[in-house]
């Protein structure tokens, strides 16, 4: 395997695919024997973000897509083939929700490693005016706010309530998760994602993900919609599992006005959401939710 040095460090450069087979045994029913047979699961590979004169990040994460070589520049947007580069657009919305950068215009560059394609170099135009919790450090796939914080009043500090614009019906969520899982090709073959997506008051799908991390799929994207220059203010999110803290965190800082989940949130979300501004809907399947705050945007 190959590898890239960062400040000493030899890290491994990773494949690219969202999923692997494996070997396995299956029981079907204790009456019958085990059978041999190969079994597709999802890929966790890690993902480091060296930001210049700030730390180096690791990101536990599934990359779905297989570009290798992509870069960003404020004055010419996205370079490469692809038009939201699936490794720029989690950094890109990383460093937003975890306050780094407050806009696009503050990065000077963002590229992929071309040694390493699980490798994303950042350079900010003022690395001295960054205050963020978390300076480097390792992000596991289950959590986003574990190491470096430790009271959650620290992450929802600064965060403005979001703006009371977004109103919609509520039928248009079961079309929406429909819509949501019929992309989720990594999890409809393993089981082993979860999966983000942003929508529009008209019910529009805007923009979808899926990863091993909720936290990560969320930060791809809000990350999409910034590496097109696209605003996530008054947006909904359409998350495929339950809502912890740090999703809700992510979404304020977005300014993104619904949260609508498949499983339950959790109470400090539920704090937050109420706090924040944020209509937090879960249980949001076969045409049924419940809204645990601000109902007002439901029609």
């Amino acid at each position: 395997m190959a590898e890239a040095e960062i400040d000493g460090q030899h890290l491994p450069v990773v494949g690219t695919a969202g999923m692997r087979r494996v070997p396995s045994h299956r029981l079907v029913s204790a009456a019958h024997a085990m059978v041999e047979e190969d079994c597709w699961v999802v890929e966790e590979q890690a993902l480091f973000i060296d930001v210049a004169e700030i730390g180096l990040y690791t990101l536990m994460w599934t990359r779905t897509d297989v570009v290798t070589a992509a870069a960003f520049l404020p004055t010419d947007g996205v370079l490469g083939d692809a038009a939201e580069p699936e490794a720029l657009a989690l950094c890109a919305g990383f460093l937003f929700t975890e306050s780094i950068i407050e806009t696009m215009a503050d990065v000077a560059e963002m590229a992929l490693c071309p040694d390493a394609p699980n490798l994303v170099r950042v350079r900010l135009l003022q690395p001295s005016q960054v205050n963020s919790h978390r300076r480097g450090g390792f992000i596991a796939s289950s959590c986003g706010v574990c190491g470096g914080v430790d009271d959650t009043g620290d992450i929802r500090a600064g965060l403005a309530p979001v703006p009371n614009t977004l109103r919609i019906d509520a039928v248009c969520f079961e079309p929406l998760m429909a819509a949501l899982q019929s992309r989720q090709a990594v999890f409809n073959r393993t089981g082993g994602t979860h999966a983000a997506a942003l929508f529009s008051a008209a019910g529009a799908l805007l923009a979808s993900a899926e990863d091993l991390g909720r936290h990560n799929a969320m930060d791809k994207v809000i990350g999409q919609r910034l590496l097109r220059g696209l605003p996530t203010v008054g947006c909904g999110a359409l998350l495929s599992g339950r809502v912890s803290l740090e999703l809700i965190i992510k979404a304020a800082r977005a300014g993104i006005e619904l949260v609508a989940a498949v499983s339950a949130p959790s109470s400090l979300a539920i704090e937050a959401a109420d706090q924040l501004g944020i209509t937090l809907c879960g249980f949001v399947r076969q045409g049924r939710l419940t809204a645990f705050s601000h109902p007002q945007r439901l029609l």
